[in-house]
């Protein structure tokens, strides 16, 4: 993904741009891209700073941006809701239903049962690194949800 790419001791926008490089963009579509990266990221005047002096969040957000700014063949999503505020996390749902509705795969990895719910079509439960269950998200929900009351009540 864009991460291996990007340079902490750079500044935001040079990370927009080798990101915006990394994932196939040419250096026009980054520049088209740029401003676009900057407002969904909401980073502001932050852009011209490192990201090294970037909270987690800011630096979530960016990733994100900079990842969802060119439309994939696949878009690999991991815990990016988790971070933000509640106008972040909009907007990323928002976003990530849009490359699934011209991509076609959003492959994410959430531990919010509420967010699978809404935005996934299939889930892949996973549990010590072993595929527990493939299949429909109401299917798996119910069984994970059943998994986790059990061991609860274990504990």
């Amino acid at each position: 993904g864009v991460n291996a790419a990007l340079m902490p001791q750079m500044t935001g926008s040079k990370n927009i741009e080798i990101g915006g490089l990394a994932l196939g963009m040419t250096p026009k579509e980054v520049d088209e891209k740029f401003d676009e990266v900057v407002e969904f990221a909401d980073i502001g005047s932050f852009v011209d700073l490192p990201m090294k002096t970037y909270s987690s969040g800011m630096a979530a957000r960016l990733r994100f941006a900079i990842s969802s700014a060119a439309i994939p063949d696949i878009l690999m999503v991991d815990e990016a809701l988790a971070t933000g505020d509640a106008a972040f996390k909009s907007r990323s749902k928002a976003r990530i239903e849009e490359v699934r509705q011209q991509a076609g795969t959003v492959f994410l990895v959430s531990h919010s049962i509420s967010t699978i719910e809404a935005m996934c079509t299939r889930v892949l439960w996973m549990h010590q690194g072993r595929l527990v269950m493939d299949g429909p998200v109401e299917e798996v929900t119910a069984a994970y949800k059943t998994f986790i009351r059990a061991h609860r009540h274990q504990g």
